[in-house]
């Protein structure tokens, strides 16, 4: 599992809109998010990039824990 650091994620919203943008690009991943910690964790067949674009186009900032 990869796991990303995401600034801007603040509720329930921000979870859905990352899940759901990631789930749009691979539906069979797996995401895991953390609010508290601000990290997001993702199993899939995305590269690092990819998941990286995904959640930035949702507009958060996001790099590799």
């Amino acid at each position: 599992m990869q796991v990303f650091n995401v600034q801007g994620m603040s509720c329930g919203h921000c979870v859905k809109a990352i899940t759901q943008a990631l789930q749009a690009r691979d539906p069979a991943a797996s995401v895991r998010v953390d609010l508290a910690a601000r990290e997001v964790g993702v199993e899939s067949a995305l590269t690092t990039e990819q998941v990286i674009a995904a959640i930035t186009e949702e507009g958060y900032d996001a790099k590799i824990a």
